[in-house]
């Protein structure tokens, strides 16, 4: 059988993120099936990072952890592998149904639950699991008759979509084996944990299922958390050597306000410039800066909360395979994406959270390449400077930029193109019994 996702998932598979630092730990030592070990070949894998290797040891044996890590540290393949071998191993001889997944992991962005979605579906290559993503901003009749279509093992899913389909009930969760909550502080800051509390409930209680936990942080409302839903999760830190990378040349340009523009199109222009993601605060900022950037004849797409799935899934293979030179992005961005030869991270306004700082620079500099990171420190947010500094260690090199990266842009010469869009209104499906909706498949 066909191991492709059931859903919308872009077909050019950029491959897992390797972290820099490995362990003398190989997949190979694991007792992992053939398939997955020939798929993790085919990635180019072989040695362990920290976290996978901390991790395997112990949810291979069925254990529940909590693990303390980053993005781009290789937990995405920790978690996918201990499923993988898992589903694989045991598989089930009893009649399957639809909408009944074996495997739940719960991201916190769309463009998360893509990339896990993504990364799962290259490593179960030469296995016949299926995967699914549940997330908003795709028609969810769409996705209702992709889950309808046939059974389905793995479902990566953002808990308010996932919640949508829950109170439909057009999914039951009550096979689910193993459970993964991926970035939990980010969904905490996001104020979705109610949901996934309900979404928690369905499954089965924890001393039926596998439930792993990841976050870049451990507060004291996380690990709260984590005792809550797991049983005796053994607790797995893995610390970056440094909250930055030195493959990231990091600069500060001091600047006025009116000249931010110029700025950032003097430095798209420069030789220098060949693929760059653009961050601001705000959708309304991003929308308009793209508009301009796309006047002044600047490939450029558009990346923020506002814009519709199928068109951000669209902007980032066109990112990724260079059609456009420039991504302009609010944080949505800024985890999650693994995109390889950025050049540049061009921050037009500084975070107003310093973490955010951290994982928007990241976005280059990545698998051994070297990046630049160029801030703009206005009147309105300079001072946000030294909390980013506290957070990564090192006084950041702060300049005026030279005159030539502030000559004023030619006319614009297209028409606007970029424009608020409507929210997206549709509702889920209708409701019904779900005893009445389980169809039979094997």
């Amino acid at each position: 059988m066909d191991s492709s996702p059931v859903s919308p998932v872009p077909e050019n598979n950029a491959p897992l993120t390797k972290a820099n630092t490995r362990t003398n730990i190989k997949f190979h030592d694991f007792n992992l099936p053939q398939p997955l070990l020939r798929a993790i070949d085919d990635l180019g894998f072989e040695f362990c990072t920290p976290i996978q290797a901390q991790s395997l040891q112990i949810t291979l044996q069925g254990h529940d952890v909590t693990g303390k890590a980053q993005t781009g540290t290789g937990k995405t393949a920790a978690f996918l592998t201990t499923i993988i071998n898992d589903l694989y191993k045991n598989p089930l001889t009893e009649e399957r149904f639809v909408g009944e997944p074996r495997a739940l992991i719960i991201a916190p962005t769309r463009e998360l639950v893509m990339q896990i979605a993504k990364d799962a579906l290259l490593l179960c290559k030469y296995t016949d699991l299926k995967i699914i993503t549940l997330v908003g901003g795709i028609d969810y009749q769409k996705q209702q008759q992709a889950l309808d279509g046939q059974v389905v093992d793995i479902v990566v899913a953002t808990p308010g979509r996932l919640l949508d389909f829950l109170s439909n009930r057009n999914i039951w969760l009550g096979m689910v084996e193993l459970l993964v909550i991926d970035e939990a502080d980010r969904m905490l800051d996001m104020g979705f944990i109610p949901q996934v509390r309900q979404i928690i409930a369905s499954t089965p209680n924890k001393e039926c299922r596998q439930t792993m936990l990841f976050s870049a942080t451990f507060t004291d409302d996380i690990l709260t958390l984590a005792d809550r839903w797991a049983v005796n999760p053994v607790r797995i830190e893995v610390e970056p050597e440094k909250v930055t990378t030195d493959n990231v040349n990091q600069l500060v340009y001091l600047v006025t306000t009116k000249e931010k523009y110029s700025l950032l199109y003097n430095v798209i222009q420069s030789e220098e410039g060949e693929r760059v993601i653009v961050f601001t605060n705000r959708r309304d900022q991003a929308r308009k800066l793209a508009d301009n950037l796309h006047r002044n004849g600047v490939s450029v797409g558009l990346l923020s909360g506002e814009v519709a799935q199928p068109k951000r899934v669209k902007t980032l293979e066109e990112f990724r395979s260079a059609v456009i030179q420039v991504l302009v992005a609010t944080d949505v961005a800024g985890r999650g994406l693994h995109i390889d030869d950025i050049s540049h991270v061009v921050n037009f306004t500084l975070p107003e959270e310093a973490d955010d700082y951290v994982h928007r620079i990241g976005r280059t500099g990545r698998a051994g390449a070297f990046g630049t990171s160029i801030s703009f420190a206005c009147e309105d947010d300079s001072f946000l400077l030294p909390a980013i500094e506290a957070k990564i260690g090192m006084k950041l090199p702060c300049e005026y930029p030279p005159a030539e990266l502030l000559e004023i842009p030619p006319a614009f010469s297209k028409p606007s193109k970029f424009k608020a869009e409507a929210p997206d209104t549709r509702k889920g499906g209708s409701g019904g019994n779900r005893n009445d909706q389980r169809r039979k498949k094997y």
